[in-house]
């Protein structure tokens, strides 16, 4: 895997870990105490992250470093991923919209 590869693995993962964390970039970034532009860049394979980023990404994230490095968290069929964001999506709407009723609706 040649150095472009993994910086395309390590955004896709960090991509598809904040999909499922239901967090926007402004989200995480703040958490990691980092640029939205930044993890932009990051997550489009642009550029590749120091040791301390990577760490507070991976604490932000609530996984371990080597764990931003491993494809399986990613689904190789896009198909799949796009079904399971599509599913979290719906799951996060639907419990927003469950929320502004309870406010206004008691």
């Amino acid at each position: 895997m040649d150095g472009q590869a993994i910086k395309d693995a390590l955004g896709k993962t960090i991509k598809f870990l904040r999909f499922r964390r239901g967090l926007s970039q402004a989200d995480l970034a703040e958490k990691a105490n980092i640029s939205i532009t930044f993890l932009s860049t990051i997550e489009r394979g642009i550029k590749f992250p120091q040791p301390d980023i990577l760490s507070k990404l991976a604490k932000a994230l609530d996984v371990e470093v080597f764990e931003l490095f491993k494809a399986d968290f990613v689904p190789s069929d896009s198909k799949m991923m796009m079904s399971q964001l599509s599913d979290d999506i719906t799951k996060n709407v639907n419990l927003a919209i469950a929320d502004v009723f309870k406010q206004y609706m008691g």
